[in-house]
């Protein structure tokens, strides 16, 4: 590898270490608990992109042993009748994990549906119960992709402590609960976000920059510090000139990978370790509500 490049955060190489992991705990806990770990996902409507991340969910599901109990609804679907079968989730005992496969349909009210999951199996911990024990630092089910951020610089020894992190976003999925983690292992944490003045004066103090803004290649080579780590969280479909269409994150990588010292690529970086996140949570749960 040319020394004047970043090193690349391989967060697919890890997830997979991680799955490994869990389907060796499966293994040992099946036979004491009787069944296998069950995450249900919850699915409304027909949309491409959501239909795709559900099935590479399930097909995780099945390499670790987790059985997946995916409901797949009509967009059609109410509000009524979505609330009414998160309720039968919640009380079915073979389900440890419920995950709702946002965005949903228009007309439909994730917040307070997010909110009937039993916060104990909240998969994807976004209950407020769940953000709120992340906000006082207590042990609880940790939202996925922000604990996948945290997993893999852990795993490459990343020093935290000390150093000052900008997170670009502010959402709940990724850039509140983010910037919480990283303060509890005692980052400076500045939150910036699309309205922010000066945008690129405060990515540039960033020793660790995490983007999750949603806007494709929006950080630039000169939005960085040289010699920063770079977290790429998003996610965007672009198509070139040729009509072929290819995902990118909110970093224009070729350019700031010359730049910084470690960088995640887009896809095979963040995205693997937000379902390994969601496998472990629902493991967590499993083994929480049977006390191994």
């Amino acid at each position: 590898m040319d020394s004047s490049t970043a090193k690349i955060l391989d967060g697919k190489a890890l997830a997979e270490q991680i799955q490994t992991q869990l389907r060796q705990e499966i293994e040992q806990l099946q036979p004491q608990i009787g069944r296998p770990p069950g995450l249900a996902v919850v699915m409304v409507g027909d949309n491409p992109a959501s239909a795709a991340y559900v099935r590479n969910k399930e097909r995780s599901c099945a390499h670790v042993g987790i059985a997946s109990l995916g409901k797949h609804l009509p967009s059609t679907t109410s509000q009524t009748e979505l609330a009414e079968l998160i309720q039968s989730l919640n009380q079915n005992e073979t389900v440890d994990g419920i995950l709702v496969q946002l965005p949903l349909p228009a007309g439909l009210d994730a917040d307070s549906l997010l909110q009937t999951i039993a916060p104990e199996k909240d998969a994807d911990g976004l209950h407020p119960i769940n953000l709120g024990h992340l906000v006082r630092g207590e042990p609880g089910l940790r939202s996925c992709t922000p604990a996948g951020v945290m997993r893999l610089l852990e795993h490459e020894k990343i020093e935290i402590a000390g150093k000052h992190a900008v997170v670009v976003g502010r959402s709940i999925l990724v850039g509140k609960p983010v910037a919480l983690m990283l303060l509890e292992a005692n980052a400076t944490v500045t939150i910036a976000h699309s309205r922010s003045p000066n945008l690129a004066e405060i990515t540039r103090s960033a020793d660790i920059l995490v983007a999750a803004v949603g806007r494709p290649q929006m950080i630039t080579q000169d939005m960085v510090k040289p010699q920063a780590v770079v977290i790429d969280v998003g996610i965007n479909r672009i198509t070139d000139d040729s009509g072929k269409s290819r995902l990118v994150g909110d970093v224009d990588f070729e350019n700031v990978r010359r730049v910084a010292e470690y960088i995640t690529p887009v896809p095979g970086g963040i995205g693997p370790m937000t379902v390994a996140m969601l496998l472990e949570n629902t493991v967590l749960s499993y083994k929480n509500r049977h006390q191994v």
